[in-house]
């Protein structure tokens, strides 16, 4: 008889990343079962940059196909590939089934997209057993309850969980622990680490580092010249030096938190326009938590590079705001702590949560005449907005940025309402 130890000393913790195979186009499967047995792709709208590749099944996947290929190119290696355009409601619908089987093990739930989440389960171990015990038990649960599979990864940090879920696709669960990281994630390509797109990579081999090994091992300050903090981080990741927590998943997270996310007509790979787009969004949600009587105290920012690999990074504020200069300001610090210009970014998202009501909020005397004179002006800006239409006025900079369009609400796609 074999057994699985996952040893945990007294600071560790233990996360799950739990990521939902071929999301998009399992549940599209799952809803036409005539489908399973084709080489499907769920694709985007080309007319506005949604011409590509944003999933495919197990069979289309044989093929060659890949997330972020072209519609034709996808052709051209299957010319028999269904592609169905997407159900964001329905994808909606499973992730929340999903979302359900998560918080049965922990509170502490955190969405990394549509179909991905990250689970501490650091005390749920006396009551489900392992890291291994319950990430197996969440994949059953999942497959029995929404016909979808689910692959897991179980560690002592939040990057290194998401790293494990990579590895054994689909349907399974790969732990990796203190012990073991170096020997089972040290050997992979660099590219494999969150914050690490072809570009990074490009530049990292550069500078012979190939492996994730080879950035662990890695001169910090030659890696802060060349990629500043960013590099740092990257560092840090590469050694297992991840305390960022899991968000803790709350009742009514619907009013809790409240977002705007864009995809861009073209790549961003300027910390000039990747600014411009915050500064749309900041204004987008901002308007959003007026019009609700809402102040948020914490900003969260959502990247999405060319590649489709995802970053979230979160920090409180020190007061309540509704005002866009401050959600604006909180944004822009996380955007310049965690990308570097060498990533093409495709989505960017910006969110407000821990929500309360603008007459619950108790601000002292320096916060109310630092934001009052920034909201006043903003609902003035609103009213005119409303009078005279949403493009009566806009922030410098806005009307000139060619990878900015308006979206309906069907395609702000906000899983989990964050």
């Amino acid at each position: 008889m074999c057994y699985t130890i996952f040893m945990v000393t007294p600071s560790d913790r233990l996360i799950l990343h739990c990521d939902l195979n071929n999301f998009y186009a399992s549940v599209e499967c799952v809803e036409h079962p005539e489908w399973r047995e084709l080489p499907l792709a769920v694709a985007g709208n080309p007319d506005k940059r949604h011409g590509v590749i944003l999933a495919k099944n197990e069979l289309a996947k044989k093929k060659g196909i890949k997330t972020g290929d072209t519609i034709w190119q996808a052709l051209q290696k299957e010319p028999a590939l269904k592609c169905v355009p997407p159900h964001f409601s329905e994808y909606m619908r499973y992730s929340r089934l999903a979302f359900e089987v998560y918080t049965r093990f922990t509170s502490q739930v955190e969405p990394f997209g549509p179909d991905e989440c990250w689970l501490d389960v650091t005390a749920s171990t006396k009551i489900f057993g392992t890291g291994k015990n319950i990430a197996d038990s969440v994949r059953e649960a999942i497959k029995r309850e929404t016909g979808l599979t689910c692959s897991a990864g179980v560690s002592f940090n939040k990057v290194f969980a998401k790293m494990a879920s990579d590895l054994k696709k689909p349907d399974a669960t790969t732990v990796v622990t203190r012990v073991t990281y170096k020997k089972i994630l040290w050997p992979l390509p660099v590219s494999d680490m969150l914050m690490v797109g072809k570009r990074t990579a490009e530049k990292l081999g550069k500078l012979n580092i190939f492996t994730v090994g080879d950035l662990a091992a890695a001169d910090v300050k030659l890696l802060k010249s060349h990629f500043g903090i960013v590099g740092e981080k990257l560092h840090g990741y590469a050694n297992g030096n991840d305390d960022e927590p899991v968000r803790e998943y709350v009742a009514n997270r619907e009013e809790k938190s409240m977002g705007h996310g864009m995809t861009a007509t073209r790549d961003l790979v300027c910390y000039a326009d990747a600014e411009a787009l915050i500064t749309y969004l900041a204004d987008k949600v901002a308007h959003r938590l007026r019009k609700a009587s809402l102040r948020g105290s914490g900003v969260a920012l959502g990247l999405r590079s060319y590649d489709l690999k995802h970053l979230t990074r979160q920090k409180p504020l020190s007061s309540a705001t509704c005002s866009s200069a401050d959600i604006r300001a909180a944004a822009f610090e996380l955007l310049h702590s965690n990308w570097h210009e060498d990533v093409a970014l495709r989505t960017i998202t910006v969110s407000v949560f821990d929500l309360t009501s603008v007459d619950a909020v108790q601000m002292g005397m320096f916060d109310e005449q630092k934001s009052l004179k920034s909201e006043n002006l903003e609902k003035a800006i609103d009213a005119i907005r409303k009078k005279y239409g949403e493009d009566a006025i806009y922030r410098a900079g806005i009307p000139g940025a060619d990878f900015i369009y308006d979206k309906n609400d069907d395609e702000d796609f906000l899983p989990f309402k964050r």
